[in-house]
């Protein structure tokens, strides 16, 4: 147990920041003819995050949480630097593009009986979870956020997708004997099917308020987000 919660953690952790700071340097800090950040490459940022989660795996360390900490290392520096919406808008492409690809294989498991092990005692946990549980714990996430009350509320309600959930399970069931795996995965296909209709219908026109919103305070000088919110 030691091994996972203290050396996996403090490994991922500690590579993420000794790599991104390094990559800042080289980035940020190089004579100006070799400059990365004066390319405007975007594939940097997956480059990045190869670079960091395979060396904090070598390392046996946590590779999601290695890219993480990289990343928060590099967005400290140079905060205003328009290379940083390069890597975003790339990342952000790279997203789409994936999360496509990982769509349409979840509707052919979906085809193929991915939900045929759901219950209703896993219908009411699916609800709960997108509906109670991830709000709940993402607004607890935003306390002492500077951001207005009804933006805090709407990022804590949409979170994620939750596709990260497949890759985690698949690790779970991978690593010990689970006799209700068909059962889990049901479950968890569910959660992600609910949260990808939920979610998906109901964002755009909800951001497309709060920025409505946002952008009349902005001109009438009334926008000033607060730590309780507006």
């Amino acid at each position: 147990m030691g091994y996972y919660l203290a050396y996996k953690l403090a490994v991922g952790a500690a590579v993420g920041w000794l790599l991104g700071t390094l990559l800042m340097q080289l980035i940020f800090r190089t004579k100006v003819h070799t400059r990365l950040a004066e390319t405007g490459e975007g594939f940097v940022a997956l480059a990045v995050t190869l670079l960091v989660y395979g060396a904090a795996e070598l390392l046996q360390g946590y590779g999601f949480l290695a890219v993480f900490v990289a990343a928060l290392a590099l967005r400290h520096f140079e905060r205003e630097h328009e290379y940083h919406s390069s890597l975003h808008d790339f990342a952000e492409q790279t997203e789409r593009l994936l999360m496509v690809i990982v769509l349409v294989l979840f509707g052919g498991a979906i085809a193929g009986g991915l939900l045929h092990d759901l219950t209703w005692a896993g219908v009411l946990a699916g609800a709960a979870v997108v509906f109670v549980v991830r709000p709940l714990f993402g607004l607890l996430g935003f306390w002492g956020s500077l951001l207005p009350l009804r933006e805090r509320l709407a990022l804590a309600f949409f979170g994620i997708r939750g596709v990260g959930s497949f890759y985690y399970l698949a690790y779970a069931v991978n690593q010990a004997d689970f006799p209700g795996a068909e059962t889990l995965w049901s479950d968890v296909g569910f959660v992600v099917l609910l949260s990808v209709f939920v979610h998906g219908v109901t964002a755009p026109k909800v951001i497309e308020r709060l920025d409505e919103k946002r952008e009349a305070e902005e001109r009438t000088g009334d926008y000033a987000p607060t730590a309780q919110g507006s």
